[in-house]
């Protein structure tokens, strides 16, 4: 997560590698009467909003449907990993399957996940999220993903950041397997790391806690924070590092997963 720029409305410019995971959360839309409607369930459902601060129900309002949302909570909310705007693009997709109609101009606004969650793909995502570019081909990566329980307010972050200014991400080599591409990210960064350790400094305890895992490749923090992730070699190395941090730290939200 390169913050390269900001620009005279406030808005960060970033520039990221941005992958997707084999979890997420669960949505059933529907059209129905009325103004757009959402219930929130699930496992992670506590402290989730229903309401305008949503942003399935944001993306209903933007696409211009009356629309029934279900949400069914399985990811962490405020935890840098893009779930609430992969909610929102799934809104969005359902309701053009439903409606015929396609998705309107200025997803961004909803936030700046949402255009590549939409696509849904490995991606290089730039600016304020709406320049979004091809990457080659990348190895399925066996990983594991670790949130420790402490919700992470992306603003917060970015209101301690040292500096907007920082120089953009490298490009992105064609690369063959999961080592060489985690020797490549080892070249890259997160700046907003250092702010959001600032925030929860538990974040170092996970990071830490990844790294110790025989055969990881590289442990980074996602996004904003405060989830983080580990690369290892394969889904054996992966799942037993995951087994591993589970019974350490039993009250931390622990997945193994493949990104891609």
């Amino acid at each position: 997560m390169h913050v390269t720029g900001r620009r005279p409305d406030g808005y960060h410019l970033l520039d990221s590698l941005v992958v997707f995971a084999d979890i997420g959360d669960r949505l059933k839309v529907a059209l129905s009467p009325g103004a757009p409607s959402m219930t929130v369930t699930g496992p992670m459902a506590e402290g989730v909003p229903a309401d305008g601060r949503n942003l399935c129900l944001r993306a209903a309002y933007l696409f211009g449907a009356d629309a029934a949302i279900a949400l069914e909570k399985h990811l962490p909310a405020e935890a840098g990993i893009g779930g609430g705007s992969s909610d929102a693009a799934a809104v969005l997709r359902a309701l053009t399957a439903l409606t015929g109609r396609p998705v309107p101009p200025g997803t961004e606004a909803l936030g700046a996940d949402v255009p590549v969650c939409l696509d849904a793909h490995a991606t290089r995502m730039r600016g304020i999220g709406e320049v979004l570019a091809k990457v080659p081909a990348l190895p399925p990566l066996n990983a594991v993903l670790v949130n420790p329980g402490v919700a992470v307010p992306t603003p917060e972050v970015f209101r301690r950041l040292a500096t907007p200014d920082n120089a953009p991400m490298p490009e992105l080599p064609a690369l063959a397997d999961p080592a060489a591409l985690a020797l490549w990210l080892g070249d890259t960064r997160n700046d907003l790391e250092a702010p959001a350790r600032e925030v929860a400094p538990v974040i170092g305890e996970v990071l830490s806690a990844l790294e110790a895992q025989p055969g990881c490749l590289l442990a980074r923090m996602s996004g904003s924070g405060a989830t983080c992730f580990g690369l290892y070699p394969d889904t054996d190395s992966a799942g037993k590092a995951a087994a591993a941090l589970r019974e350490a730290q039993p009250g931390w939200w622990i997945h193994p997963t493949i990104l891609r």
